[in-house]
């Protein structure tokens, strides 16, 4: 499937019209809902085969961040046969009381996946942890990059970020 199509597909699902209050706490008459298209498995699973060319080579283990991130990990996982990590925002206090479950990523070259970037706050958080556990991090892959900053501050902590689709592919005008 081509990539524009994909982009059409992706808003037709998560691009939702009404009223929404955004984190900001300003109104909105449209918002996009994400967890439109990661809850459509034939959805996610084209985003995740397109996405396999992001995924730089030497990559060892895919690194999907809570929440979002976990349906997209997944996925591209399944098209990459790489192992899957699934990294936790704060690690659970109870059980293995791990931050990062699944795979090991100590010493290993890690690629963070994340579904959504806006101005890449959680993936620069994600990442930090992610290497004080020893993992090499030096790019992040997400399906949509709202082209809020996001990539800005990843570079500034030496990640690359490679996004399948962008807020313009989208057409995007409204709150996340």
């Amino acid at each position: 499937m081509k990539l524009e199509d994909l982009a059409r597909q992706v808003n037709a699902r998560a691009r939702l019209t009404g009223e929404f209050v955004l984190r900001s706490g300003r109104t909105a008459n449209e918002y996009f809902d994400k967890y439109q298209f990661e809850a459509d498995p034939v959805l996610l699973d084209a985003l995740a085969e397109q996405m396999v060319a992001l995924v730089p080579a030497g990559t060892e283990v895919l690194a999907g961040l809570e929440m979002g991130g976990i349906a997209v990990v997944t996925a591209l996982g399944r098209h990459t046969g790489l192992p899957c990590a699934f990294v936790r925002k704060t690690a659970k206090p109870y059980g293995t009381a791990r931050l990062a479950e699944g795979a090991e990523v100590a010493d290993r070259q890690v690629l963070v996946v994340e579904d959504v970037v806006t101005s890449g706050g959680q993936v620069v958080l994600s990442t930090r942890d992610l290497r004080s556990l020893g993992a090499r991090v030096d790019a992040a892959v997400c399906v949509i990059d709202r082209q809020e900053g996001g990539s800005e501050a990843l570079a500034a902590e030496g990640i690359a970020l490679r996004a399948l689709l962008t807020r313009a592919d989208l057409g995007a005008h409204g709150g996340h």
